[in-house]
């Protein structure tokens, strides 16, 4: 079995009641919501790579002001000529707030489109699990930055 680890970071922000979301292309052309971010490069501090992909998909300069928590998750997904890999997602949450920039949408990326959405109508949004969790932190502030969350497909 193939052991897969992503370390990824992203930011919760929230603006007048709504919270900025980026929507993401899956391989199979499915869209749904997530938070603005993305994977770490070799050598980057993530601290650097959520303002590099909050600008990347949403357009705006993000500054991360609080570590809301770390999710970590793990799932098996089938890969070429049968094999499985074992994957283990490591996602770093920041709170964000927006200190310039102007809204726009990714062009040759893993999202097409970056919109506010107001917080309540965020049940409704064909959206990744990581939305939920992001909100929960962002909400909570645990100390420990560990959510309440249960495991789930999909997120």
């Amino acid at each position: 079995m193939q052991k897969e680890l992503r370390v990824a970071a992203y930011a919760v922000c929230v603006r007048d009641g709504q919270v900025l979301l980026a929507r993401w292309v899956a391989g199979d052309g499915s869209k749904r919501w997530t938070l603005p971010g993305g994977g770490m490069d070799h050598g980057e501090d993530p601290y650097d790579t959520v303002i590099r992909e909050a600008d990347e998909e949403t357009g705006y300069v993000v500054e991360p002001v609080a570590l809301l928590g770390i999710d970590s998750l793990r799932r098996r997904y089938p890969r070429r000529l049968g094999a499985v890999a074992d994957f283990h997602g490591l996602r770093i949450v920041y709170e964000g707030r927006i200190t310039g920039g102007t809204l726009r949408h990714e062009t040759d990326g893993s999202t097409d489109l970056a919109a506010w959405h107001p917080l309540e109508s965020v049940p409704d949004l064909d959206r990744v699990g990581l939305v939920d969790i992001g909100l929960e932190l962002w909400r909570a502030r645990p100390a420990d930055g560990h959510g309440g969350h249960a495991a789930e497909p999909g997120r």
